[in-house]
């Protein structure tokens, strides 16, 4: 695939996705963004937020539209190609956390550089130093029982910075835990989301949550509105 050093990490363009039955989820949406931009994506349950984080990964096709990630047009690609382009590229922080159990934490966080490299001491290396970037450091071989709500999330941010991606992509993040534990962490990924230059949508229901980012929008069935001051 041919990328385009000078493209915007993120950009979207005239994307329109409906739902079986002809119910338009949104039509005519656009978007760019740069390295280190942070936003917030927030609209009525069933507006269609997760469908529009998937169509952004290439999880889902929308019905016409674009969405280029550093110049790469996902429409453009297969499979095979889209699953590269996700692992290399994309970081994902649920608000279910998904760390895996029966992995240590450093494993957690080792995946998503796993999948893409077979240098075992730099991807070691790597899983460790995003530990103690998250304050974890001396955690790595516990593993998920062993962890706080709030500690468990910040392996997730860990894991979905540590291949360097240009995108993340975060779905509710902190919608599992107390409001102090989740001011903590959405300081921390807005932090860290700026200092590696990534492009990173927040999905939420929270005003916190939003509070963080840059810009906060709202998803409409026309596309993405600017969010007026009580949205959330």
């Amino acid at each position: 695939m041919s990328l385009s050093p000078s493209a915007p990490l993120l950009q979207v363009s005239a994307l329109t996705k409906s739902v079986p039955g002809g119910r338009m989820l949104f039509s005519g949406l656009n978007l760019t963004l740069a390295g280190g931009a942070l936003i917030a994506i927030v609209g009525e349950s069933g507006v269609g937020k997760s469908t529009l984080l998937n169509i952004l990964a290439g999880l889902d096709r929308p019905d016409a539209g674009t969405v280029a990630i550093e110049g790469c047009v996902l429409g453009t690609l297969d499979e095979g190609a889209l699953t590269r382009l996700r692992r290399a590229r994309v970081g994902f922080v649920f608000q279910a956390f998904h760390i895996l159990p029966y992995l240590t934490l450093r494993q957690n966080v080792a995946l998503p550089l796993a999948l893409v490299s077979a240098d075992r001491a730099m991807v070691a290396a790597r899983a460790q130093a995003m530990l103690e970037r998250v304050g974890l450091g001396d955690r790595g071989d516990g593993y998920a029982r062993d962890l706080s709500g709030g500690e468990l999330q910040r392996v997730a941010i860990a894991r979905a910075l540590v291949h360097r991606p240009a995108v993340i992509l975060a779905d509710e993040p902190t919608g599992n835990l107390d409001p102090e534990t989740a001011g903590r962490i959405l300081a921390l990924f807005a932090e860290a989301v700026r200092e590696q230059g990534v492009a990173a949508i927040i999905v939420t229901h929270s005003a916190a949550a939003a509070a963080i980012a840059d810009r906060t929008l709202t998803l409409t069935a026309a596309g993405l509105v600017p969010a007026s001051p009580d949205a959330g």
